[in-house]
This record gives C-alpha cells, sequence and structure tokens, in this order.
C-alpha cells in the first residue's frame, strides 16, 4: 500500500494500514534557518518548492510523507500580469511597489509579514474593462498541455502504482483572486456600489475556470482510467479571518456557489470524487456553501484562537464532509510535551475517519527542527 492509496482510503472511509504524513510546505525563513543550523543543504532552502524535489527531500529528513499543496495547475491568473513597477522610493529599504495584482504595496527589506496595500488599480467599471476584463479571457495556453502529457505518460507506465502521493490539480480561486485584486474594503463597496459590475466580475472568474478546466479534462480521456487522471482537485480562497468570513454568506451562495457546482459537476463525470478548498481563518459560516456546491475536503482547517476543527462539523454535516490539516503548528515552537498533547488531542479527530493531519498553515520559523521530527516521529507510533 503506498501513501497515496492511504491517504486516499482515510478520506474515503477504506481500510488502510497506518496514517501518512501530510504537510503543507515552509516559510523561506524556516527553511534558511535550518541551513544555517545544518539541518537541510542551502541548496534545499533556496530551491525549495510545493512538491517539487527539494520539498520532497526536505520532507523526508523530517518525517513526512508528502506536500498536500502540490499538483498541476491550470493558469486561471491575471494573463499577463502586472509587471512589477517601483512607484515611489521612501527610503531607508521602503518603496511602494505596483504588484502582478496591480496593486500598490508598501514593501520593506527584510520584512516577512503580508505588505500593506497602499491603493488599487481595480476601482470601477473603466479600470475592470481596461486592465482586467481583457486578462481574464480564455486563450489555449492557458491548458497545461505539458504537465497533463508527462502525467499520461507517466499513468501509462504505471497505473498510479508506485505513485507516492495523490494526484491532484489546482483549478483555481473564485473569490480570494478578485480580493486580492480589489482589497477587503473595496470589495465591500464594490458590492453595495455596484451590484452588476460586482456580479460581472465573479462571473467572468468563474467563467474562465470553468472553461479551462473543460478543456483541460478533455485532454485527459485518453487515460483510460474509470477514476479520471486525477485522485483530487484543489482550490483556494482565503476569504476568512478570526471572526468568520469576509464575504456575506448569503451573497457568496447566491453568486459563487453556482461557479464551484459546475467545477465539481465537471471534476465528478470525469471521475475525480475528492475536491478540497484551502482557506484560512474561521470558515464555519461558508463550509455549508461549500459543502453543497461540491467542495467537501476543508483545507488547513487553521486552529487559531476560535479553536477551529473537522469535529463539529462532522456533527453538523456527517460524512461527506472531509478535512486535511487541523494540526495546530505553533506547538512546534515549543517542547515535547506540547508536541505529546497535540497527538493526543488528534487521536479521536483520526478516529473519526476521513480526516488527514496536517500542520495547519507553513511551518513558521520559530518552529525547532527537533520538535518537527518528534511529532512525525510520534504520529507514526500512535497512527
Amino acid at each position: 500500500m503506498t501513501n497515496r492509496d492511504r491517504a486516499l482510503a482515510v478520506l474515503r472511509y477504506q481500510p488502510y494500514d497506518h496514517l501518512p504524513l501530510v504537510h503543507f510546505g515552509f516559510w523561506n525563513e524556516t527553511l534558511d534557518k535550518w541551513a544555517e543550523e545544518g539541518h537541510i543543504t542551502e541548496e534545499e532552502a533556496r530551491r525549495w518548492g510545493d512538491g517539487n524535489a527539494f520539498d520532497r527531500s526536505i520532507a523526508g529528513k523530517l518525517g513526512f510523507d508528502f506536500n498536500w499543496s502540490a499538483g498541476t495547475g491550470l493558469h486561471v491568473g491575471l494573463r499577463p500580469g502586472f509587471p512589477r513597477e517601483i512607484i515611489r522610493d521612501l527610503g531607508g529599504g521602503a518603496r511602494h511597489v505596483r504588484n502582478g495584482n496591480g496593486v500598490v504595496e508598501l514593501e520593506r527589506d527584510g520584512a516577512t509579514s503580508i505588505p500593506q496595500e497602499i491603493s488599487h488599480l481595480l476601482v470601477d467599471r473603466a479600470s475592470w474593462e481596461e486592465h482586467y476584463l481583457p486578462r481574464l479571457q480564455f486563450h489555449p495556453d492557458r491548458v497545461p498541455r505539458e504537465a497533463i502529457a508527462r502525467l499520461l505518460e507517466r499513468y501509462g507506465r504505471t497505473g498510479w502504482a508506485d505513485e507516492p502521493a495523490p494526484v491532484g490539480l489546482y483549478i483555481g480561486s473564485l473569490y480570494g483572486c478578485i480580493r486580492d485584486w480589489v482589497g477587503v474594503v473595496g470589495l465591500s463597496y464594490l458590492q453595495a456600489d455596484d451590484e452588476d459590475l460586482y456580479a460581472e466580475i465573479i462571473d467572468t472568474v468563474g467563467h474562465l475556470c470553468c472553461r479551462t478546466l473543460e478543456e483541460t479534462l478533455a485532454l485527459c480521456q485518453p487515460c483510460g482510467r474509470p477514476a479520471g487522471l486525477f485522485d483530487y482537485a484543489h482550490m483556494w480562497e482565503d476569504i476568512c479571518f478570526r471572526s468568520g468570513p469576509l464575504v456575506i454568506p448569503r451573497v457568496f451562495a447566491d453568486l459563487v456557489g453556482p461557479h464551484y457546482k459546475r467545477l465539481t459537476d465537471l471534476l465528478r463525470r470525469q471521475g475525480t470524487d475528492l475536491v478540497s478548498l484551502d482557506c484560512d481563518g474561521c470558515i464555519d459560516a461558508l463550509v455549508p456553501i461549500w459543502l453543497e456546491n461540491g467542495v467537501n475536503t476543508m483545507f488547513p482547517i487553521e486552529v487559531g484562537v476560535w479553536d477551529g476543527g473537522i469535529a463539529p462539523w462532522r456533527e453538523a454535516y456527517g460524512k461527506a464532509l472531509r478535512g486535511v490539516g487541523g494540526m495546530d503548528k505553533n506547538v512546534f515552537s515549543r517542547d515535547f510535551a506540547a508536541v505529546d498533547a497535540e497527538v493526543e488531542r488528534l487521536r479521536p479527530l483520526v478516529a473519526l475517519g476521513g480526516y488527514l493531519p496536517c500542520p495547519d498553515h507553513r511551518i513558521a520559523p520559530d518552529a525547532k527542527w527537533e520538535n518537527v521530527c518528534y511529532y512525525t516521529r510520534r504520529m507514526r507510533e500512535e497512527f
């Protein structure tokens, strides 16, 4: 039984011999620190990326089996992105910079937190039609043809018999990407001030994701696998914070929900039954909307100050809901006793089935190498 087989068995409530150990990558500063301490090489720290060879090497040293946030991705963002442009040099290592989303941010040398947004290019219909709508049109280049061809060749050789992790397809973002272009405040005002434009932007993004997914899945027809080429699909949103959603749930259900349904229907017709979604924060108010529209696996289930976890959702929605995440990464900065307590806290959650523990975000710079290794060792002993 491979770790791919084990992970899929867990999420499908099937028997498995032991629990695979999943992670969600690292902050770059974490890897820099570990390289300085001699745990990994400077090349691993510099060239790491989700799912690449360096990711697999670091995970192996720590004791993890694979990174959930890895897979083939559709090209459904702005094409082309905006060129990086220094708008104003503030001196002292600080500057205002226009990023690839057209947003002007405050950038500081050595800063690692999320940059402060200064201004947004997308503010009304004129800026939408001039700068963004043309960048969100379908083109055949958005389909990852070479990556699909490589996957088909690999499947033809092995039939996934020795695949080390579930085979995933990243299919985009329906609302989080818009938040990135307009900002939380701007998007909130847009919903009230120009409902037609608000809906048009959402529909444009949704139609682009669906069209690109359709064209991509059409390339997978020759795979000859009843369950489809991909084990799971994955989406990204990040539209919640510690107190709840950054969008009115009713509005989200009415305008964004149908696009999730179109995407997940396409996937299920191709045999992909698992659809996971990455959203940080307290997502409780949006979980039923995602579940009703075919998104059945929540990730990374941040514990946070609100004590997020899969147990209340399972009680409310039953086995239709799965989860990957929910392991409090903050214990990595403490000691072995804190790790032991976290492993014990996870025990009844694992027993629910349909749940893969995983650090609830990137492993942060305050994490101690020995604590992470101890966690993986304890998890193997217990599960």
